[in-house]
């Protein structure tokens, strides 16, 4: 099927041109605002439990939206697929929008935490029917243009976030945070539904939802995401709470390959891990999104408690990468047209790995130069990666399977960096207790930034933990590249558009 059938109009190829670009617009708003809820809340914290109380529940504003997010993306991947990339994305950003405006009518902290549920739900198919209707609008050629103007959008939008909060919050109100969601999303929605016109689903109308399958889905991914972000944080790792849901999500687990093994149409189905593509392009990016937790969530303390920056300052040093990132996924085409989708890949994160290992050879307490430089070398490294295996998944299925696929795919890397996040807090904390004689945790060091005293002993200890870190996500670099070598065949198959 074209992949630019869904904006052509009897009118030629102008009017083609000008709603294909109406529809992009559309997009690129689209992501902005998933990006910015990821991330816009984190400087608002204080207003927001200074005015609603609730203190001890303030961290589910960030992970109840991301596990929204998460386990709804092969959920929307399928229904896509089945009925179409308008109406699920009209739907989610219509739920997104209806989350923005109760959060900001939320009389307590539960009743927000619970709308940024919905919020969340919203997300979910914002970020990856976005994705899907990139490859849709555009041929396999013309691709990296479109999936570099949205990573540029995702990631100053992601690293503007909390400067943005920070304004809202003190020189307006904290609820502007999602109020100001609602014009850009109602200007995203109005040319999505007058711009986009998709071909007639034959089978949309009678096709099966496998209901059981995404309720399935959903309870297993919440269930196992939830053991994931609150332990080792609301309770120690092998209490009753953390091994009850482990133990739930195991159970879950199991109904869910059941469910999905008997469904006529399940939502995610076998096909996305029997093929060799899919399968290696999953676990790559999940490992991606396991080693994006060093630099986004470990960077910004080494730099203000080790380096002495700013927060400012050290927002800069993690933000550097926003430049490199998107100019190497842009320039990408020229290389994987030379060596291929999988040799590119493999190129870039060998690369990322090489620049990780790096970083704890850095010498102490060192200058900002050296990590930011550090920062550019990994931006260039991972456009080199991820966009090539994106494309090449997208390339290598029907236009009926591209959204499961991109659901899928998206849904590994933001599982990669949900355990990620578990995994690399505790290195962080045990290699912090063994310096410090078990008195200590990140966040006890946060408290200390914040009140502007850090003893030398703590500051080696931070930059123990972090070193620690990241020799932990440059193995998940190496083992990317172990699946790409090994999994993943050398040249990916490409269906013509």
């Amino acid at each position: 099927m074209d992949g630019t059938r869904p904006v052509t109009h009897d009118s030629g190829r102008t009017a083609a041109t000008g709603r294909r670009g109406a529809v992009v617009a559309a997009l690129m708003l689209a992501m902005a605002l998933a990006a910015l809820d990821s991330t816009i809340v984190s400087t608002a914290v204080p207003q927001i439990v200074g005015d609603l109380g609730g203190f001890s529940y303030f961290s589910w504003l960030f992970s109840g939206y991301l596990l929204a997010v998460t386990v709804t993306l092969p959920v929307y991947g399928k229904l896509s697929d089945t009925f179409g990339r308008k109406p699920v994305l009209v739907a989610g950003a219509a739920l997104f929008l209806l989350g923005s405006l109760l959060c900001a009518a939320a009389w307590n902290m539960a009743a927000l935490v619970a709308f940024r549920v919905v919020q969340g739900l919203g997300g979910g198919a914002l970020q990856g029917t976005v994705q899907t209707l990139a490859a849709d609008l555009y041929p396999l050629e013309e691709r990296p243009k479109i999936q570099a103007r949205l990573s540029t959008v995702w990631a100053l939008s992601a690293v503007a976030g909390p400067g943005i909060g920070g304004l809202l919050a003190s020189y307006a109100d904290w609820r502007w945070i999602f109020l100001v969601n609602l014009p850009v999303g109602a200007v995203a929605l109005w040319l999505i539904v007058r711009h986009l016109h998709e071909p007639r689903r034959e089978n949309g109308r009678h096709a099966r939802v496998d209901r059981a399958g995404a309720v399935a889905i959903f309870a297993c991914g919440g269930v196992l995401l939830t053991a994931l972000v609150q332990g080792g944080v609301a309770w120690p790792w092998l209490s009753a709470p953390s091994l009850a849901l482990f133990a739930a999500g195991a159970a879950l687990l199991a109904v869910v390959v059941v469910v999905e093994h008997r469904a006529a149409e399940p939502i995610i189905p076998g096909w996305v891990w029997r093929r060799r593509t899919i399968a290696a392009v999953n676990l790559a990016l999940g490992a991606l999104g396991l080693l994006m937790v060093a630099p986004t969530v470990f960077l910004p303390t080494y730099a203000q408690s080790v380096l002495g920056l700013t927060p400012v300052a050290a927002g800069f040093v993690l933000s550097v990468w926003t430049l490199t990132w998107p100019a190497s996924a842009a320039l990408s085409q020229h290389v994987y047209r030379r060596i291929g989708f999988r040799d590119t890949a493999m190129l870039g994160i060998g690369t990322a790995a090489l620049v990780l290992f790096a970083f704890p050879f850095l010498p102490y307490p060192g200058r900002a130069w050296q990590p930011t430089l550090l920062m550019l070398l990994l931006g260039a490294a991972l456009g080199l990666f991820q966009l090539p295996l994106i494309i090449g998944v997208q390339s290598s299925v029907k236009w009926e399977e591209r959204g499961t696929a991109t659901g899928s795919v998206l849904f590994c890397r933001q599982t990669g960096q949900t355990v990620g996040a578990a995994l690399f807090g505790a290195v962080a904390n045990s290699v912090l207790a063994a310096r410090l004689g078990g008195a200590s945790d990140l966040d006890s060091v946060t408290r200390a930034l914040d009140a502007g005293t850090v003893p030398e002993a703590t500051r080696r200890a931070v930059a123990d933990a972090v070193h620690a870190v990241y020799l932990g996500a440059a193995c998940a670099a190496a083992l990317a590249f172990l699946v790409l070598l090994l999994l993943a065949p050398r040249t990916f198959p490409a269906l013509k558009d």
